[in-house]
Formats: C-alpha cells, sequence, structure tokens
C-alpha cells in the first residue's frame, strides 16, 4: 500500500472564499484570494519533493491524516506555554478546522490523487508548537 507524507512549514492556513467583483459592464468576476492561492502552491511544492510525482490511482479509496500545529504566541506566560506543549490546552481560534482540510485537499486534486471526492476517512487535529506547520498524510485504504 502506498503512503505519502509531508511537512508544510509556517502556520496553519484556511481556505478564503472565492471573491466576486462586479466588472465595467456589470458582468461579474469570481477569483481566489491571491494569499489562498499562495499557501496552495507552497502545499503543492511541499508534497512534490516527498512524493516525487506519485499520484494515488483513480478510484482508489484513500485516507488523509491532518495535524495542523499552531504557533504559540510570544506573550505566553512560562506555564501556559508548557500547557499548550503537553497538550493540556488547544487551539480553539481560526482557522477553522474544516477550512484547513479544504485548502490541504483542494490544493492536492489532480496532483496527489485524480480528484478529493477518493478520500473517504479523514482524520484532522489542532495542537499547539515552537514550530508551527501542517504535517500532511495519504495512504491507500485496500
Amino acid at each position: 500500500m502506498k503512503t505519502v507524507r509531508f511537512t508544510v512549514p509556517g502556520a496553519p492556513r484556511g481556505k478564503a472564499r472565492a471573491r466576486t467583483v462586479r466588472g465595467r459592464g456589470g458582468n461579474s468576476l469570481s477569483y481566489t484570494p491571491e494569499q489562498t492561492v499562495l499557501y496552495e502552491n507552497l502545499i503543492k511544492c511541499c508534497y512534490r519533493q516527498e512524493a516525487n510525482s506519485m499520484i494515488f490511482n483513480d478510484g482508489q479509496p484513500l485516507k488523509v491524516t491532518i495535524i495542523a500545529y499552531y504557533p504559540i504566541v510570544k506573550s505566553t506566560s512560562k506555564k501556559k506555554k508548557q500547557q499548550m506543549l503537553e497538550d493540556l490546552m488547544f487551539p480553539t481560534k481560526k482557522p477553522d478546522i474544516d477550512n484547513i482540510a479544504k485548502s490541504i485537499l483542494d490544493a492536492l486534486n489532480k496532483l496527489a490523487y485524480r480528484d478529493d471526492t477518493q478520500v473517504v476517512t479523514l482524520h484532522m487535529e489542532k495542537h499547539y508548537a515552537e514550530d508551527p506547520r501542517v504535517e500532511v498524510e495519504i495512504e491507500e485504504i485496500l
């Protein structure tokens, strides 16, 4: 069974909603915000470095595990910081866990797999860490 693990450096980012603007002729134009595009490109680069162009077979059911590590604010007390690092406190702040999943899964569409409909199991966690990052594991089921 194939498995790919990779890490996206930096604070977790959620997928932002598409923006719609009205043009001069009254036409509407929708676009993805630049920060979302840049983060999805970073995800793609991190995947390519680890996977060497491997793509999971079309229709192959997949399990994806995403663990998001949030940065600890510098002004946090030593006691609170220790609790955060020992998983006695969890990040209950934005970005929402589902938006993180959306940015990861959408970025990997047509790169790691043909379509994210292949993902049948999704496991996600949010933690604090000294080095913010998102760890992703994709594995075949069956």
